[in-house]
């Protein structure tokens, strides 16, 4: 069974690493198959500043909505949906602007646009306030709704975030799982999308957005009042260890959580691990301010 250690980064930060298991190969180099998701309660579209944006409900209890990273879509959370709905658990799934299901319109992608589209669903589906739990470019999204809409929100759990550019590495176009993973989205929005010939121009407009975005410097991310947990793959293949862990001294009272034997694709390469640390995060493991 992995232990867990937590060591103290700083008076307001914790870093929690579990001991990785023995797999018997590299499990963080994989991309394995999406999980299919269950049969969801209710599912609609939420129309918001030019867009329709799908959502999906499932379960009942504490809302956590969960947010997909850039070029993927919310089927991405099939590992995670089930066992929020066995811990009680009502889950949200949205597919970002002009991702999955999703529309768009012409304008250039900013992550504000994308949270406003979160708090947009949130409002027809009558939530004051929820959890949300982001991977990638959906971390980013609930890090900037902590910054922009903290009354909604109960707590962050950003995975593999950003808050400026200089945060990822370099090379990352150039890493073989990368590149597996966006052919893989480019075949699911063909599937999906309800413009199905259009991946060229929306891959061209996500990757506008990230060369200059996010942009957020240390003394905005002072200003977050939201619980929130930094959690990063010991092997993410996009964002720098260091950026990592300057998130979580940056943000008050932010935890640092280190996943071992994983990537920027935790959530499918170690489900089990990823789960724990999600929900004992939104179960209690910060105590709310």
């Amino acid at each position: 069974m992995p232990s867990r250690r937590i060591a103290c980064l700083s008076a307001l930060a914790l870093l929690a690493v579990w001991a990785a298991p023995s797999y018997g190969r590299e499990v963080w180099r994989t991309l394995p198959a999406l999980r299919p998701l269950p049969r969801a309660s209710a599912q609609g579209l939420a129309p918001h500043d030019g867009a329709q944006i799908h959502y999906a409900v499932f379960g009942s209890g504490p809302p956590v909505i969960l947010l997909h990273g850039g070029l993927a879509d919310s089927r991405y959370w099939g590992e995670q949906v089930p066992a929020l709905m066995r811990a009680g658990h009502q889950v949200v799934l949205i597919d970002s602007r002009g991702h999955g299901r999703s529309s768009r319109d012409g304008r250039p992608y900013t992550y504000e646009l994308m949270a406003s589209d979160v708090v947009a669903v949130m409002d027809r589906l009558g939530l004051t306030k929820a959890a949300v739990a982001g991977w990638s470019d959906g971390a980013i999204i609930g890090l900037v709704m902590a910054l922009h809409d903290p009354e909604r929100l109960t707590r962050v759990f950003a995975f593999a975030a950003n808050m400026d550019p200089s945060g990822v590495k370099p090379d990352v176009g150039k890493d073989p799982t990368f590149a597996r993973f966006e052919a893989r989205t480019a075949r699911d929005y063909a599937a999906l999308s309800p413009t199905p010939r259009g991946y060229a121009d929306f891959a061209k407009a996500i990757n506008r957005m990230w060369q200059t975005e996010p942009n957020y410097k240390a003394a905005e991310l002072a200003r977050i009042r939201v619980p929130v947990a930094i959690v990063d793959g010991d092997h993410d293949e996009a964002i720098k260890r260091e950026h990592t862990e300057y998130l979580a001294r940056a943000i008050p009272g932010a935890r640092l959580i280190i996943l071992p034997g994983a990537s920027h694709f935790a959530m499918l390469q170690r489900p089990a691990e990823f789960n724990a640390a999600l929900l004992g995060f939104l179960d209690g493991a910060q105590t709310a301010r």
